[in-house]
């Protein structure tokens, strides 16, 4: 077992790490959810593609990006991200309507 460090491999992404520094550093209050482990909350799916778009929310680094392409309906696509909450992209930082995926602190900047 030579090379392994023993500890356990977090679902958390980096970009999430990161996101949640920069909300630290400035002390914003923010709730964090992994959507690998718990999903997405119920008003999710249907507020976050609203003010980002349904392509935003899929991550191009996961294998079965590509197969949401085939999918005719936007529904048929947001239960695929529903089945397979890693096919999202994250973080996915909401503020009410408004809400961003990936790392984007001059968007956060302007919420403050």
């Amino acid at each position: 077992m030579a090379g392994q460090s023993g500890r356990a491999k977090s679902s958390v992404s980096f970009g999430t790490k990161k996101a949640a520094r920069w909300f630290k550093e400035r002390r914003f209050r923010f709730q964090s959810r992994d959507p690998a482990k718990y999903g997405l909350s119920p008003g999710e799916p249907h507020s976050v593609p609203n003010a980002v778009g349904l392509e935003a929310l899929v991550d191009p680094k996961h294998p079965d990006a590509a197969l949401l392409a085939y999918l005719a309906y936007d529904a048929d696509k947001v239960e695929k991200l529903l089945d397979n909450p890693r096919l999202l992209k994250t973080p996915i930082v909401r503020n009410g309507r408004q809400a961003t995926v990936g790392y984007c602190p001059e968007v956060w900047q302007g919420w403050a």
